[in-house]
């Protein structure tokens, strides 16, 4: 292989789903069942994670982004009040508070794990503060102890953003299953997909319901129960609510794909380690560091660090090498405090969240997923040497 020519023949996929032949006859059965929609599917599955989670109430959803914005709105929050959350997050987990009408507020983040840091937070915990949205981070968990004694002891709501985390554990514990809330992803490049979806897990049972309302129309009966056998088609419009409810078509993907997901954990955690002895010869890359405390990784995202003191490239030019050697990359997350809505709405700007913004010039995903082979991590490391070896500062 000569050092002009791309790495790679052809392009890796930063993700790719892994599908097989249970879930395409699974949604072969709901087509043919005529039933596409909210239906029984989503029941079995909206079942499963109720029963993974030791009892928790499961609400299917069209994707974790509606999941976050019921449960923000279930919140009934007013103009003055303000949620905390972090800045290393997808635009989601931030728009839904300003979508309901409060006030987003940033904690800065751990600079080696990205996890929120819960001295940042409780910095920020002020009176108008009702709430606190933690993002467990490419596949780690939250330091939780602390933000749980933190939302008891002033009286504020504890959201988890689980988007990244489904199969992650904290202290012997799967992530959800001691939420008072937390909504998980089921996007096609996370841990298990169903095209697009998500989860919510709820320990309140009337908050549940009310999220169920809100996902349809603020309608206290869904589909299922109004145009089964033996339904009837009332209904009643009890408040304003979305159209967020996941279909049987989705669940059909799921169903199969949650049986999956220990085996898909496990291969990516495998994937993983041995991109961890590969970056160890590679000094100008940086994976993240590990929490101290006890977890379990769930590994959506394998990120990495480009030390800029090392190399004459920024971040992005960095990444356009990488596809010119035909290696696909991700990009989670550029600081959310620093897009420019809320830079223009807040006034936020560099320098308020620093480690946030020296992880956000310098980290890039790179790929990992059960269907990637070791020749193809060969190759990721490999293209990375050759932009590094050409572009290394005297």
């Amino acid at each position: 292989m000569t050092d002009h020519l791309p790495v790679r023949s052809s392009f890796l996929a930063f993700s790719r789903p892994t599908i097989g032949q249970e879930e395409i006859d699974e949604v072969v059965d709901s087509m043919r069942s005529g039933w596409l929609t909210t239906g029984p599917k989503v029941a079995r599955l909206e079942g499963l994670f109720a029963e993974w989670s030791g009892g928790r109430e499961a609400v299917a959803v069209n994707s974790a982004t509606a999941g976050l914005h019921v449960a923000v709105a279930a919140l009934d929050l007013r103009p003055e009040d303000e949620v905390i959350t972090t800045p290393i997050t997808w635009p989601a987990t931030v728009n839904n508070i300003e979508l309901c009408g409060a006030k987003p507020v940033f904690a800065d983040v751990d600079r080696e794990t990205l996890q929120i840091d819960p001295r940042e937070v409780e910095r920020r915990i002020g009176p108008r503060t009702r709430a606190i949205i933690p993002v467990h981070f490419a596949g780690a968990p939250c330091d939780m102890d602390p933000l749980r004694e933190m939302s008891r002891k002033h009286g504020i709501r504890l959201i988890e953003d689980a988007a990244h985390a489904v199969g992650t554990a904290y202290k012997g514990r799967p992530v959800g299953s001691d939420a008072d809330v937390a909504v998980f992803s089921f996007h096609p490049i996370k841990n298990m997909t169903t095209g697009e979806g998500g989860m919510i897990l709820c320990a309140d049972a009337a908050m549940a319901a009310r999220m169920r309302r809100l996902r349809f129309h603020g309608i206290s009966r869904d589909v299922w129960k109004r145009y089964s056998k033996g339904g009837t088609p009332q209904f009643e419009v009890d408040e304003p609510g979305f159209k967020y409810n996941m279909l049987d078509l989705q669940a059909a993907i799921g169903l199969h794909q949650f049986a999956k997901l220990e085996g898909f954990n496990e291969r990516r955690g495998e994937l993983a380690a041995r991109y961890d002895e590969l970056f160890s010869r590679v000094p100008e890359i940086r994976p993240l560091g590990r929490a101290a405390y006890p977890h379990r990784h769930a590994w959506h995202l394998y990120v990495v660090r480009l030390e800029l003191e090392a190399v004459n490239l920024t971040r992005d030019e960095f990444l356009a090498k990488l596809q010119e050697e035909q290696i696909g990359t991700g990009l989670h997350f550029p600081a959310v405090h620093l897009q420019r809505f809320y830079r223009e709405k807040y006034g936020y700007a560099p320098g308020d969240y620093p480690n946030a913004e020296w992880n956000s010039e310098r980290l890039f995903s790179i790929p990992l997923y059960p269907l990637l082979e070791e020749q193809d991590q060969l190759d990721v490391v490999e293209a990375m040497r050759r932009i590094i070896r050409r572009h290394r500062k005297a």
